[in-house]
């Protein structure tokens, strides 16, 4: 069975290795709620069932833990994220089919989160099962659902909290499990586009909450100093991870007017470079861009030199600060501001401000000061 899934689903070229596609958990829960609902109406165990992605590949998957007893059926299909390093890879995702009257009904139980905060594709009070899979789940049951008949599908997640705490669920307002996820309903192996997404969808929520002026930090750290050292709302603080141009043009796209970049400047000043997607092995340039501000504000050789012998870009403060030229960056702050008003041709107004290991801050332009000062005010 497992050739058959590695066929219908395919193989992807990442960086010349040749990495293997999963399925998400909407496609799971679509398999065992189908199955399920067979085993209820049919008496009988099921081994497998064929659904349809939501761009139409069909899939045959294995459902496992088959019980069938006079008021339910359950099983379950174990997900299977491929080459992804996905933290749901494995997880045992069940579905248990009850009679009712008439209808189909869907909900949440143990270990599917529920949705506490407005912003997202699905309102708050409701199962963290989002549209896309929760049609799959629709149809495929209605595929096999006996004329006159009824029944009621609830998908649970055994380990779902456990595994939901390694997720940003809870930084999404989405608490006591996973959500059910799969707008494709294939994962692609190595794939950014699940956590750009998610990324993405703070946004939604801080605008849903009134906040028109968002402070973009690199992670966790960013966001609780932003939150709890200078006191800007927590629902305005937004991480962003690597992803800088990336969430720039959605903050363009979703109508946020003013952005205040937050965080370490050994990340921020990448920015200043015009390096919009930070992480090391797409490009650095931390220590040539310090060198090169330090230059224009007349940084001497032996300066210069001891910079770019500098193993971190923390080492580099003592440095400027010994020299008395800790105003490089402000400069540096300056250019990033600059670069990315330029990235998003000027629809979104931002500022920088770069801070130390230790939260200091070492750095921010004129914008930032009136962007702060706004973002604080609400």
């Amino acid at each position: 069975m497992s050739g058959y899934l590695d066929k219908m689903l395919g193989h992807v070229n990442v960086n010349g290795k040749i990495l293997k596609r999963g399925f998400t958990t909407g496609m799971c829960a679509a398999a065992a709620a189908k199955g399920a609902t067979m085993m209820l109406f049919g008496r009988r165990p099921v081994e497998a069932v064929e659904v349809a992605t939501p761009a139409g590949i069909a899939l045959t998957l294995l459902l496992h833990g088959q019980e069938i007893e006079p008021e339910y059926a359950r099983c379950h299909v174990r997900k299977d994220a491929g080459d992804d390093p996905d933290v749901t890879d494995g997880l045992a995702i069940w579905a248990e089919a009850r009679p009712i009257p008439q209808g189909i009904h869907i909900q949440g139980g143990r270990g599917v989160g529920i949705v506490t905060r407005p912003g997202l594709a699905v309102p708050p009070g409701n199962p963290a099962i989002n549209p896309a899979p929760l049609q799959v789940i629709q149809r495929e049951v209605a595929g096999v659902l006996p004329a006159g008949c009824g029944v009621e599908i609830t998908i649970f997640v055994p380990r779902g909290e456990e595994v939901a705490a390694r997720t940003m669920n809870a930084r999404l307002g989405i608490i006591g499990g996973i959500s059910i996820l799969g707008t494709t309903g294939i994962v692609e192996p190595m794939s950014e586009e699940a956590l750009k997404s998610s990324l993405a969808l703070q946004i939604s929520q801080a605008l849903a909450r009134g906040h028109q002026e968002l402070v973009l930090t690199p992670g966790r750290q960013g966001e609780k100093l932003a939150a709890e050292r200078y006191g800007f709302p927590a629902e305005a603080v937004v991480q962003m991870s690597n992803f800088v141009g990336f969430m720039l043009q959605e903050c363009a796209r979703r109508g946020v007017r003013k952005v205040l970049l937050f965080g370490h400047h050994g990340k921020l000043v990448k920015v200043a470079a015009g390096i919009f997607q930070t992480h090391s092995r797409v490009a650095d340039g931390r220590l040539e861009t310090i060198i090169a501000h330090a230059a224009l504000l007349g940084a001497r050789p032996e300066v210069i030199a001891g910079i770019w012998q500098s193993a971190t870009a923390e080492e580099t403060v003592e440095i400027l600060k010994k020299n008395s030229l800790l105003e490089v960056f402000a400069q540096i702050a300056a250019a990033a501001s600059r670069r990315s008003r330029e990235y998003v041709e000027g629809k979104v107004a931002v500022g920088t401000v770069l801070v130390s290991l230790a939260g200091e801050i070492l750095g921010m332009d004129a914008a930032a000061t009136e962007i702060w000062a706004q973002i604080a005010a609400r």
